[in-house]
């Protein structure tokens, strides 16, 4: 059995009175992806730190095999350098190499460092890391920020690459489909599952089980000592001293245990009072910006109770969209209606409402006071905030002190004190641990009003939304029933890839000697691949669902019956029609560059 490629043994680390980690055991062997699960403040970007060598535990070991690399990816990445392409370098990667990966994740290699979008800067990072071609990556919560199709890159990047990776990551879909072993921070230790997330939940469910058992088995020996220690002791001091120095460390243990418990956040969230049907209405909407396109024209219609969901690539206009149905900007053509005694509440992916200098209490009590209304009830400001794990003192700390969940946590806590018919989350799952996303899950399924998601997760849409609109960044905008893989499935070939914009040409200097490991383009991309099989299996069932639905349009009596379901098979057909041909074109463009490749032209 071949030894592992980076290893912690026995680690233990402590921030002032916290005991972070209490003789931490990981492991991580040559070339397998895993993911390190936990809650929020249990220590996991520490750990990462720690593996990565910048931070020094407080005792343990960190064994690294002999010349491995470690290219380390944390959650706010700082991009410095005068273009990208001089960042994404600086680690000691190769230009070409560089430049490769820069151009995958749909990025200019001369483009400056200077006012990147948080997108920008999490794929600058990310194809940094991959062109140093390290044999150890670590990958701290790396799909903020990011766009579904950058999501999709990433996972091919970590298909191709040979390097181990350890990845932190609240998103689910992401974390099952790259992710072959498991590893639990959980009470200062950690616990190793050898298979991907998808085994995680159930594997977690039953350790959990396990542990309280053996909690309650505690606390009856507990009862015991104490009650044969109360009558015995007196009498034979000097015998059983050994054995209630025993009975006190028990205690002590489960002193420990309780206050690594985890906290419960007890979010809540009501519905206003009932809104119209209808809740937006749009007919023919555009919107430009100078030259730029976002959107050429779209119609929907929003009813009482519909979960819709907006996605697309970043900067394709999915927060300028929501705007535009809210009727906060207007459309360029076209009108939308509002309905009827509608409240919204909003929370921006910007957290723009979040001043860096505001208190934690001023921004939950703008006008001061110690009461906050919550759905129409009113709370000490103190006990709501410790619904949200927030401390008392932390009320009088600036938002600037907080972590990115922790303002994430303040921006709902702010939110869901006010009823509302319609709410609107703009990448609510950003920085959120699993058992915050599982009950805010929880709670939207039980919503009552109207919501509007833009997510890039694509796990959360698929438990949510009723509907899916997408936008494709070139001003087209189509609507379907589900969630993301109902849309996709709908949709075959809606996406591109990441534009990347021009830029010059590497000079020969830049271009890799003759004997050097080539640019990877050999042969398609893992998502070309599986896209392919993908059309393969559409277009061999197209023609079976035209003809079944040609063969219900052949009754004569079919109009004069039943004409709505006339209309449901007409519009059917053609979507089916467009779908084929569509995917028919899209599969020649794939099979094109497989040619291309294949022959080097």
């Amino acid at each position: 059995m071949r030894a592992p490629i980076l290893a912690l043994k026995d680690v233990r680390l402590a921030d002032g009175p916290l005991m972070l980690f209490d003789g931490v055991d990981l492991a991580l062997d040559a070339r397998v992806r895993a993911c390190l699960v936990g809650r929020n403040g249990a220590g996991k970007s520490t750990l990462l730190r720690i593996l990565a060598g910048q931070i020094d535990p407080d005792g343990g070991e960190r064994n690294l095999t002999t010349g491995t690399r470690i290219a380390f990816v944390p959650q706010e990445p700082e991009i410095i350098g005068a273009t990208l392409l001089d960042y994404a370098t600086s680690g000691g990667a190769q230009d070409y190499q560089a430049e490769a990966r820069l151009t995958d994740f749909g990025l200019d290699p001369a483009k400056g460092t200077q006012g990147l979008s948080g997108g920008e800067i999490r794929r600058a990072a990310l194809a940094r890391a991959f062109a140093e071609d390290a044999e150890v990556i670590l990958l701290d919560e790396p799909t903020n920020h990011l766009d579904i199709l950058a999501i999709e890159t990433l996972e091919e990047e970590l298909a191709a690459s040979k390097a181990a990776a350890l990845i932190v990551s609240h998103d689910r879909a992401f974390l099952e489909r790259v992710t072959k072993r498991c590893f639990w921070l959980e009470y200062r230790l950690v616990k190793r599952l050898d298979t991907g997330f998808a085994g995680f939940e159930e594997w977690a469910e039953k350790i959990t089980a396990q542990e309280a058992e053996e909690a309650r088995r505690l606390d009856r020996f507990i009862q015991r000592e104490a009650h044969w220690m109360a009558r015995g002791v007196t009498a034979r001091r000097a015998r059983n001293e050994g054995r209630k120095r025993r009975l006190e460390s028990l205690r002590q243990d489960k002193s420990d245990r309780l206050k690594d418990t985890r906290k419960e956040l007890n979010m809540g969230l009501a519905s206003s009072g009932v809104s119209g049907k209808r809740v937006v209405e749009a007919k023919g909407v555009s919107k430009a910006f100078g030259d730029r396109v976002l959107l050429k024209t779209f119609s929907t219609r929003i009813l009482r109770g519909d979960r819709v969901a907006v996605v697309g690539p970043n900067g394709a206009g999915k927060t300028t969209l929501v705007k535009l149905l809210l009727g906060e900007i207007p459309a360029d053509t076209g009108e939308v209606k509002l309905g009827t005694n509608l409240e919204i509440s909003y929370i921006d992916q910007a957290r723009a409402t979040l001043a860096p200098e505001m208190k934690l209490r001023d921004v939950l009590l703008p006008k001061g006071g110690d009461q906050i209304m919550v759905r129409g009830e009113p709370r000490h400001i103190v006990s709501y905030a410790k619904d949200f794990l927030f401390t008392e003192a932390q009320l009088r700390q600036p938002v600037r002190s907080l972590s990115g969940g922790e303002r994430n946590r303040l921006l709902l806590a702010k939110a869901l004190a006010n009823p509302a018919n319609v709410l609107v989350l703009d990448e609510p799952t950003n920085d959120l641990d699993m058992d915050t996303l599982d009950l805010l899950e929880d709670l939207l399924a039980d919503y009552e009003g109207t919501l509007i998601l833009v997510s890039h997760d694509r796990d959360f849409i698929d438990r949510l939304a009723t509907s899916t609109i997408g936008l494709d960044g070139k001003g087209h905008a189509i609507e379907t029933p589900g969630g993301w893989q109902d849309f996709i499935a709908q949709n075959p070939g809606f996406f591109a890839r990441l534009p990347v914009a021009a830029y010059t040409a590497p000079k020969a200097s830049a271009l890799p000697p003759p004997k050097s490991e080539p640019p990877r383009a050999a042969k398609l991309s893992y998502k070309d691949q599986r896209r392919s099989e993908e059309l393969d299996r559409l277009i061999a069932g197209a023609p079976a669902k035209i003809s079944s639905l040609e063969s219900g349009l052949a009754d004569p009596g079919l109009y004069g019956r039943d004409p709505a379901a006339f209309q449901r098979l007409t519009h059917d057909l053609e979507t089916v029609r467009t779908q084929l041909s569509a995917a028919e074109e899209e599969w020649l463009l794939i099979e094109e560059r497989r040619e291309a490749l294949a022959t080097g032209h």
